[in-house]
C-alpha cells in the first residue's frame, strides 16, 4: 500500500553535495528524522541513488529517490528503475527537477510506473501553467520551482509570490487532491511560512539544509515555520 504523507510537509533533496554523500548522507538524514519527531512534522529526505539502502534503514522517516526513468525491467544500462529503488526502501521520488528534466510524455510514463509500484511521485515544474499539465497527469505532489532562483538563496514565495498563488489556482482548479509544494531559494523560516500562507502545503529544499553549517537549526527553523 502507498505511504500517505501528512501535509505540512518539507522534502530535503540532496542532490550531489559531499556534504550529504555517503555517511553524510546517513547523518542528515538523521537530523531531519530527530526535528520530524520533535516538531511533529513530515520531513522527507531525498539522497543519492547509491544511499537511498543504508539511509533508508537507518531512519523511519521518508526517503525519495531523486530520479525514475520511464522505463521497465530489462536492457536498460544506466537507467533507473522503479522497482529498484522501491527495493532499496524508496517510497517515492522526484521526477522531473529542472536539473534532470523529462519530456511530458515520459513524465506521464514515470507517474504511472510509481502507480504500478505504489511509489509517491513528486513532479517539479517551472511555471504555473507546466504546473497545470502535470497536475492534469494526477501525480501526488506538484512541486513549483523557478529555476533561476534554485540555489540563490532567494526565495521565490518571497520574490516571486504571484508564481506561487497562480500556481495554487491552476492546479487546485484541474486536481483537487494533489500536495502543493514550492521549492527555488527557500532559505529561512519566514520564507516556507510565506510559502503556506500562499497556498502550499509545504516546501522542497535542498542547499539552504544540505550546506548549512548547522543543519538541525535550520531545519528546525523551517519545521517551526510550517
Amino acid at each position: 500500500m502507498k505511504l500517505k504523507l501528512t501535509t505540512p510537509l518539507i522534502i530535503v533533496n540532496f542532490k550531489t553535495y559531499l556534504e550529504a554523500t555517503g555517511r553524510k548522507a546517513v547523518e542528515l538524514a538523521k537530523q531531519a528524522e530527530k526535528v520530524s519527531k520533535e516538531i511533529g512534522i513530515t520531513i522527507a529526505v531525498a539522497p543519492q541513488f547509491t544511499d537511498i539502502s543504508s539511509v533508508a534503514k537507518a531512519v523511519e522517516i521518508p526517503v525519495f529517490a531523486q530520479h525514475m526513468d520511464p522505463i521497465k525491467p530489462g536492457s536498460y544500462t544506466g537507467h533507473v528503475l522503479a522497482e529498484s529503488i522501491k527495493e532499496a526502501g524508496a517510497v517515492g521520488t522526484l521526477i522531473n527537477h529542472s536539473e534532470r528534466r523529462l519530456k511530458l510524455a515520459d513524465i506521464d510514463a514515470v507517474i504511472e510506473l510509481t502507480r504500478e509500484q505504489e511509489l509517491i511521485s513528486c513532479v517539479c515544474v517551472n511555471n504555473p501553467s507546466v504546473s497545470a499539465a502535470a497536475a492534469a497527469l494526477k501525480p501526488d505532489i506538484v512541486s513549483i520551482e523557478p529555476p533561476e532562483l534554485i540555489g540563490t538563496g532567494i526565495a521565490v514565495s518571497r520574490v516571486q509570490p504571484e508564481v506561487v498563488t497562480t500556481t495554487v489556482k491552476l492546479v487546485r482548479n484541474i486536481n483537487s487532491d494533489v500536495t502543493i509544494l514550492c521549492g527555488a531559494g527557500i532559505s529561512h523560516g519566514e520564507d516556507v511560512a510565506t510559502a503556506i500562507r500562499l497556498g502550499t502545503q509545504g516546501v522542497l529544499v535542498a542547499s539552504a539544509i544540505v550546506k548549512a553549517k548547522d543543519p538541525y537549526s535550520v531545519l528546525r527553523e523551517f519545521a517551526d515555520a510550517a
